[in-house]
């Protein structure tokens, strides 16, 4: 998927079990979010995609798009700031990008996927259903790697076993930092009581 990748692995994402993942993802496309979180993340965040993309509608799709994702509701967080790794590395945000490999858009989505659920191909090159396609299969290759993103992003890419491409979207998602814990509850400074001394 990478677009100066090998196509040796790319119908990594035809796992059978991932259609019923991707399926859920695009069903649920409503995202709430809070209000002072997606401000910060759009204040941190806009100044640093105005290099790559240009529109700034475009710059706010993309940026909505991301955030609402990795905080899908009911399901694992994915950190902000490596899914936009992922798409730089992937297609420059560029959402009209193709691989070698036939994958299209911003995350670099397998044209399969849209036969499969009954969508028309060209959607891919939407920032919504390519980004809520692309984080559902990231979410599940993390799920089935345990949280080891090395893996999960070597999975995602066909890449397996190498660590070219997990090292690239790493090393781009350590420019985008400073946003990845917005949503997550604060952290408990004191622990619970045992079980047995709560009532």
């Amino acid at each position: 998927m990478l677009l100066t990748g090998s196509v040796a692995y790319a119908d990594q994402q035809r796992d059978p079990e991932l259609k019923a993942v991707v399926q859920h993802a695009i069903g649920e496309a409503e995202c709430f979010t809070d209000h002072y979180d997606s401000a910060v993340w759009y204040t941190l965040m806009e100044p640093r995609l105005r290099r790559s993309v240009k529109d700034k509608d475009e710059r706010l799709d993309i940026l909505k798009q991301v955030y609402c994702e990795t905080h899908r509701a009911g399901q694992t967080r994915l950190p902000p700031g490596l899914i936009m790794g992922v798409i730089e590395v992937e297609s420059r945000f560029d959402r009209y990008a193709v691989s070698s490999a036939a994958a299209v858009g911003l995350m670099q989505v397998m044209p399969f996927w849209p036969e499969r659920l009954g969508m028309r191909r060209y959607e891919l090159v939407r920032i919504a259903p390519n980004i809520r396609m692309g984080c559902a299969i990231l979410r599940f290759y993390l799920q089935y790697e345990h949280n080891d993103v090395r893996k999960a992003l070597a999975r995602y890419n066909g890449s397996i076993g190498r660590r070219d491409y997990p090292d690239k979207v790493i090393y781009a998602w350590t420019r985008w930092n400073g946003a990845d814990d917005l949503g997550f509850p604060p952290l408990q400074t004191r622990l619970p009581p045992p079980p047995h001394q709560q009532q």
